[in-house]
């Protein structure tokens, strides 16, 4: 091979364009890593939406929830962000937002080293015109390199880890973190009782995630029931609330409730993106209950609402971003771990990587017609 195509967008709502740009030469601390797989995420969404509030560099190649296997290295590219050695063939995946590891908050506040004030950002922040021109997963190949991004971290999958789980890391990892960030605020213990706002595959990582971390009841409210509130009974959830059948926030507050026992429970995270679900969340809270918002990623609007229930309800209200270096770890352990325990595969939908499979992965995932639309640019690694 001599060229690698890669998908770009132009602008929020416009149409994939492929592009071929040429096999790249490989730095010595550099990987070109061919994809297994990537998903389309609700950020990508948002961002499509016009949604994301800093400049971005369009065109840029969206993408960021990436499995693949290193297919050409430099000699001095030999080991992951943990120590892990690399070579030839391992597996791998690459987050999104790396710190930089000597800014104000990488270096003072390594617990919110997700603030990095320069983080590399594949995905997102690097444009198509710089070169060698492969920064995202809407792509055959993504190009890795030290010494031309030294804060690009990648991690090692286990070897007979299916990129397709792999592709799955990064979402789950925030999932992880934003219930770390309870626990470590005390909101959130061994067999409380967790509400899900949100049945897309982020609140289904959430209801999975809630489970292995001790959680005694996991409840989800979402749409639609086929085939996301389905698939969140099968990943553990005890029940789910339909919103496109209980349609006011009362009914839904009130069904919650029936469910968990009259006083609410103990902690609720918005997983939904929707800026609605903050003040109906924190009413399905018991008092002295714990709401952790991690949906609104992207700036999808704001919504008048009355802090006074925050005070006199006696809650925890905390936000969580993303991940830091040293959690993404926990997330593909996780997965690994429980291979066989969830339906992981069932959440992907798989399309090709094509103009028209791109489009239709986004428009499926907007339509709520999947929960994890996946692109698959080489069929044969994934099986």
């Amino acid at each position: 091979m001599d060229s690698i195509r890669v998908c770009t967008h132009a602008g929020p709502g416009s149409e994939p364009v492929i592009k071929t740009v040429p096999w790249p030469k490989v730095g010595r601390k550099g990987a070109l890593i061919k994809i297994g797989a990537c998903g389309v995420c609700g950020t990508d969404l948002h961002i499509l939406k016009g949604h994301w509030p800093k400049p971005l560099p369009w065109p840029f190649t969206l993408g960021h929830e990436i499995g693949g296997v290193i297919v050409e290295c430099g000699d001095e590219f030999t080991e992951d962000f943990m120590s892990k050695p690399l070579k030839v063939g391992s597996k791998v995946m690459i987050p999104p937002l790396m710190p930089c590891g000597h800014c104000y908050y990488c270096i003072h506040y390594p617990q919110t080293a997700n603030k990095c004030l320069t983080p590399v950002y594949y995905g997102r922040y690097l444009g198509f015109d710089k070169a060698p021109h492969m920064w995202g997963g809407w792509a055959e190949h993504v190009y890795v390199d030290l010494d031309m991004l030294p804060g690009t971290k990648i991690y090692k999958l286990p070897d007979d880890m299916s990129l397709r789980l792999g592709a799955l890391s990064e979402p789950l990892t925030s999932c992880i973190r934003a219930f770390n960030r309870a626990a470590r605020a005390g909101g959130f213990t061994w067999a409380d009782t967790v509400v899900i706002q949100g049945s897309g595959p982020i609140g289904i990582l959430a209801v999975a995630a809630a489970k292995e971390m001790g959680a005694g009841r996991v409840i989800c409210v979402g749409a639609p029931e086929e085939p996301r509130l389905k698939l969140a009974r099968e990943f553990g959830a005890e029940a789910t609330v339909n919103i496109e059948e209980l349609t006011s926030p009362q009914e839904r507050i009130a069904r919650v409730r029936e469910i968990v026992g009259g006083f609410g429970a103990d902690l609720v995270m918005d997983c939904s993106g929707h800026p609605t679900a903050g003040p109906e969340g924190i009413e399905m809270l018991r008092d002295g209950g714990t709401y952790v918002e991690m949906g609104q990623f992207t700036d999808a609007g704001s919504i008048e609402t009355s802090w006074h229930r925050i005070c006199t309800k006696d809650l925890n209200v905390l936000g969580s971003w993303g991940f830091t270096g040293n959690d993404l770890p926990l997330g593909v352990d996780m997965l690994y771990r429980t291979r066989d325990k969830y339906p992981w595969l069932k959440m992907q939908t798989i399309y090709p990587f094509t103009e028209e499979g791109v489009s239709q992965a986004v428009k499926d995932a907007m339509a709520m017609k999947t929960v994890k639309s996946t692109i698959v640019p080489w069929p044969d690694l994934v099986g």
